[in-house]
C-alpha cells in the first residue's frame, strides 16, 4: 500500500465527514490534482451525485459504463439528465470481441449457468470498461453508501484503492436511502423510473428484478445467488457466490407500495 495515498486519503475522509454534499466536492477537487472521475449507474444515488457535480461545474469527469443490457428506463433517464443539465455522459462500452466470443459460447443469457460464466460477463462488460474509465485518473468518485448492502457496510468516505492506485471516493457514504429520496425530491433531480415500480438498486435488465417488501435494497440483483456475496467486481475483489446452474428465480409482479411517491 503506498502510505502517502493512504494517509492523505485518510485526511480526505475526516475532512469530508464534517462538509455537506457541495462542500464535500469542493474539498475533493481542491486537494486531489490530477484527473478525476465519476462513474455513474444512472441510479438514484449517483443521480444525486451527477446533481452536485453538474452544479458546482468542477472538472470531475461523469462516465458511465454501457453494458448493451440496460432497461429502456436507464436510457430514458440518461437521456434526460443531459438535457436537464446540458452536459454529455461519457460511455465506455464491452469490447466486441469479448462480447461476441461470451455469447458465442456461453448463449445470450449464459450468466445464468455458473458464477464463472455471471462473473466473466460482469468481467468485460463492465470491470474492464471501467479499467479504460480510470486509466490515470487520481480520484474515483463513487455513488457508494454504506447502507446499500451488507457487503458495503464498512464502506468509508474516502479509501486508498491499492490494485487502482488510486482514492476512491464515496460522498454519499453516511447517507441514508431516506436522505438520498428527500434530496431527490427537494431538487428536482431526475431519476430511473423503475425506482418507482419497486427497484431501489439497477443493473442489467436480465440480472436485475423488483424487490418484495422487507428485502435489503440490493436483494433483486442477481438473486439466484447467495446475498452476502453478490457484487459485480466493480468495488470488491473477483466475487464468489453459491447458485445452481440455470436456476432462475420464479418471475413476479413488483410491490408497487415501494414507490418513491416523490413529487415532481
Amino acid at each position: 500500500m503506498n502510505a502517502l495515498d493512504s494517509q492523505a486519503a485518510d485526511s480526505l475522509a475526516a475532512a469530508m465527514k464534517e462538509r455537506d454534499l457541495a462542500g464535500r466536492i469542493r474539498l475533493i477537487e481542491a486537494e486531489l490534482p490530477g484527473r478525476l472521475v465519476f462513474t455513474t449507474s444512472l441510479g438514484i444515488e449517483d443521480q444525486v451525485l451527477t446533481h452536485a457535480l453538474a452544479l458546482a461545474k468542477g472538472r470531475t469527469e461523469i462516465v458511465t459504463l454501457d453494458t448493451g443490457r440496460l432497461f429502456p428506463e436507464t436510457y430514458d433517464v440518461w437521456a434526460e439528465t443531459e438535457s436537464a443539465y446540458g452536459i454529455r455522459i461519457r460511455a465506455y462500452a464491452p469490447e466486441r470481441e469479448a462480447e461476441e466470443r461470451f455469447v458465442a459460447e456461453e448463449g445470450i443469457n449464459g450468466f445464468r449457468h455458473s458464477v464463472a460464466a455471471r462473473q466473466a460477463c460482469c468481467g468485460f462488460r463492465k470491470v474492464e470498461p471501467l479499467g479504460r474509465a480510470l486509466e490515470g485518473a487520481r480520484g474515483w468518485l463513487t455513488g457508494l453508501r454504506a447502507g446499500q448492502s451488507a457487503n458495503r457496510a464498512a464502506t468509508p468516505l474516502a479509501s486508498f484503492d491499492a490494485e487502482r492506485n488510486l482514492i476512491k471516493l464515496n460522498p454519499l457514504a453516511d447517507w441514508s436511502r431516506e436522505d438520498v429520496d428527500r434530496f431527490v425530491r427537494d431538487n428536482y433531480v431526475p431519476y430511473n423510473a423503475l425506482h418507482d415500480r419497486g427497484f431501489p438498486s439497477i443493473g442489467c435488465a436480465p440480472c436485475t428484478r423488483a424487490v418484495r417488501v422487507g428485502e435489503p435494497e440490493r436483494a433483486g440483483r442477481w438473486w439466484w445467488e447467495q446475498e452476502e456475496k453478490k457484487e459485480c467486481g466493480l468495488h470488491i475483489g473477483r466475487p464468489e457466490a453459491s447458485v445452481q446452474p440455470g436456476r432462475e428465480a420464479a418471475a413476479f409482479e413488483p410491490d408497487t407500495s415501494r414507490n418513491l411517491e416523490m413529487a415532481r
